[in-house]
């Protein structure tokens, strides 16, 4: 008997998501993308990266201050979790800085130039010196360090310079100073003609001016990242957005966790800098090329090299939305599942706008985790209000790096008179829903929205997601008492079509995997999700492949479970999708389970199953659910985008077979393109089935 509890059958979360965000830099090393579409996965890079040491490696700091010893399946005790963090990253440094030189050395050809100040010409300096005058000199903060100046408090990503300086009248009078540059400056002084300079190298240059009397002996220039997460006693809190905005200032203030100091930087300087904020000596990264991949970003926008980044996709309208038909008629008739963004999220907005607009609708019930900023489904729930609708919104005020724009927006529903929650005691409200009530002929009839992703029009254009409409009664019943369950109190909190997390997502998945084991060889899952961390449900597949069940596990990001081990996994394949779009929806296929095809809101994390409110929704409209299978397999076949997990824990590139290449993206935004292409050309009945039944051909 194997013991599926052994250590060894398990990937370490955090190696795990450093593996993913490898395979996010392999991205920017693929030759075949344009240009600044590599630049861009290196600024997603270190975007994700700045997350992960705000948030984990913090967290993991914080274990180990406190005397925890094990935590996770694989049991890597928190400093040796760090131990493996600190090795992974300092030698991933070096594969950064040569895939940004490439990037910026080819960039050049195109008309893209990225140099310091004493590399351009002396036209060039003097508007730089000017622009330095007008827009720099007066925001620009610098601060002496002495015995009479104490060291400044350095906000979360606070970037700036280190300075040594000497008294121009003595020498051998030298003083340290440092030199903050305000975030609304952007980290590159653009020239006009796709020439860009970084702001810490235009700042060297006036230091003179910003110390009278001082000459610069030395510089460099430095970034650091604090522990970001918000830790909310909730059950100390009398008012909890009150608590949030205090959380949200304190999160400015939290301990150093990592300091990015310039190639430039000597001993002298980063012990300086070490005697006031002591940032133990392996989170110091020392880079040769400019620090803060994320300002790539300011690259990257530069619309006037647009066609450098990969050509972009409009997504459709399709039948049956691709018509002036009324959103809530066509719900009567038949149930609607979209993929996002080859279909577009416009159908969405409308169904919430029109019934903000419909006097027929009587209200509104909807949860919002990200909506990001000017969002138009916000604005048509304040109308809604406002005409006199009962509108209920769910606002999780604890979204990650969205507590702020939460905020401003919770406060805007409920001055516009809208019934606002700001969470569940002890749970985020992750869950993807809304609910419509309207009148008809007397009664009342709802009309349902369940999701894999955010309202948010924006990030809608970028990642791969589900929406499943419907009006069926099995489900907007349970929606209803759902949302009882959020604005009031219950001890079950259970459904009855619908699965609800914590108390019944992971029971109901478990279930469903053990089904699938009862079958033996003629069992088999596929399952698309970003994380698959819980380690029930782990084990659950590992005694459905020892049954001979075949699984397919379609995993974006961590991945704790180990594939392909003799007797405990051999039957289970694991690949992740990296490519145009983020893979985001969570779809589960079951093939001996009467209703089969499932859609969540939850990943396969213990924080999604038992910390959150989620949603688990089984599709029983045989057009949906065909729909999803088929994009499963589709991408369980992509061999263009994918790389294989392997039983070591490693990935490895899926090499295509020229011949016959598949990339999922590619292949669904041509699909979706012949279909409206079609539709426009002629009014057939073939073209509705093909487009609502057939999203892909076999």
């Amino acid at each position: 008997m194997i013991n599926l509890r052994n250590p060894n059958l398990y990937n370490n979360r955090e190696v795990s998501w450093l593996q993913f965000n490898t395979r996010v830099l392999k991205q920017a090393q693929d030759e075949s993308l344009p240009l600044l579409e590599r630049l861009k996965f290196l600024a997603i890079y270190g975007t994700n990266l700045d997350e992960f040491y705000m948030i984990r490696v913090a967290g993991l700091k914080k274990l180990f201050s406190a005397g925890i010893i094990v935590s996770g399946a694989d049991k890597l005790t928190p400093l040796q979790q760090l131990r493996e963090i600190r090795k992974y990253l300092h030698q991933e440094q070096q594969v950064i800085e040569h895939c940004m030189s490439e990037i910026l050395k080819k960039l050049e050809p195109e008309g893209i130039y990225v140099k310091t100040y004493d590399t351009v010409t002396q036209n060039e300096k003097h508007k730089l010196n000017k622009y330095f005058k007008e827009n720099i000199y007066p925001v620009i903060i610098p601060i002496a360090v002495d015995a009479t100046h104490p060291f400044p408090h350095l906000n979360n990503l606070s970037f700036g310079l280190i300075v040594k300086l000497s008294d121009s009248d003595d020498a051998s009078i030298e003083r340290f100073g440092i030199i903050r540059v305000p975030r609304v400056l952007s980290r590159f002084v653009e020239l006009g003609n796709g020439t860009y300079i970084p702001i810490g190298s235009l700042v060297a240059q006036h230091v003179s001016e910003l110390f009278p009397g001082y000459t610069l002996i030395k510089y460099a220039s430095f970034r650091v990242t604090r522990n970001a997460d918000i830790a909310i006693e909730e059950e100390e809190a009398d008012d909890f957005m009150e608590i949030l905005e205090e959380g949200l200032k304190l999160r400015r203030k939290g301990e150093m966790v990592r300091l990015e100091i310039g190639s430039s930087s000597d001993e002298e300087i980063i012990n300086f800098f070490n005697r006031h904020t002591n940032v133990y000596k392996d989170d110091i990264y020392r880079f040769h090329t400019f620090i803060n991949l994320s300002s790539l970003w300011q690259i990257v926008g530069n619309k006037d090299f647009a066609h450098l980044l990969a050509a972009p996709f409009n997504p459709k309208n399709l039948p049956p939305f691709d018509n002036n038909e009324d959103i809530f008629a066509t719900l009567e008739k038949e149930d609607v599942l979209l993929y996002h963004p080859y279909e577009s999220f416009e159908p969405v907005i409308r169904f919430i706008q029109n019934a903000s607009k419909d006097p027929n609708v009587v209200s509104i019930k909807m949860t919002l985790y990200r909506s990001g900023t000017n969002s138009p489904i916000v604005q048509a729930l304040m109308n809604a209000s406002e005409s006199g609708k009962q509108v209920t919104v769910m606002v999780e005020l604890k979204a990650r790096f969205d507590e702020e724009n939460n905020l401003i927006w919770a406060k805007a529903l409920e001055k516009a008179g809208a019934h606002v929650i700001y969470g569940i005691r002890g749970f985020k409200v992750h869950a993807k829903a809304t609910l419509v009530t309207r009148r008809k002929n007397g009664k009342l009839k709802q009309y349902a929205h369940l999701g894999t992703g955010n309202y948010n029009p924006s990030t809608a254009k970028i990642y791969t997601d589900l929406s499943y409409f419907t009006s069926k009664d099995i489900v907007t019943n349970d929606l209803t008492r759902f949302f009882h369950f959020l604005t009031g109190f219950s001890k079950k909190g259970k459904l009855d079509e619908l699965y609800m997390a914590p108390s019944q997502i992971k029971p109901k998945l478990l279930s469903l995997i053990q089904n699938e084991m009862r079958k033996g060889s003629e069992g088999q899952i596929i399952a698309k999700v970003n994380s698959l961390v819980d380690d029930d449900i782990i084990r659950a597949l590992y005694k459905a492949s020892q049954a001979g069940a075949k699984i397919d596990l379609i995993v974006r990001g961590i991945c704790c479970l180990k594939p392909g081990i003799t007797g405990v996994s051999e039957n289970i394949r694991v690949i992740s999708i990296l490519g145009k779009y983020l893979e985001h929806p969570r779809s589960f296929y079951f093939k001996n389970d009467s209703t089969q095809v499932y859609i969540s809101s939850a990943d396969l994390m213990p924080r999604n199953l038992m910390r959150r409110i989620e949603l688990l929704t089984g599709i029983k409209d045989e057009a949906a659910k065909d729909k999803i299978v088929q994009i499963l397999k589709l991408q369980c076949s992509d061999n263009s985008l994918t790389h294989e997990l392997q039983k070591d824990g490693s990935y490895k590139k899926i090499k295509s077979d020229h011949d016959k290449t598949i990339n999922n993206h590619k292949l669904l935004e041509d699909y979706v393109n012949r279909i409206a292409k079609a539709r426009k050309k002629e009014n057939a009945s073939g073209v509705v089935q093909t487009a609502s039944r057939l999203f892909i051909e076999d």
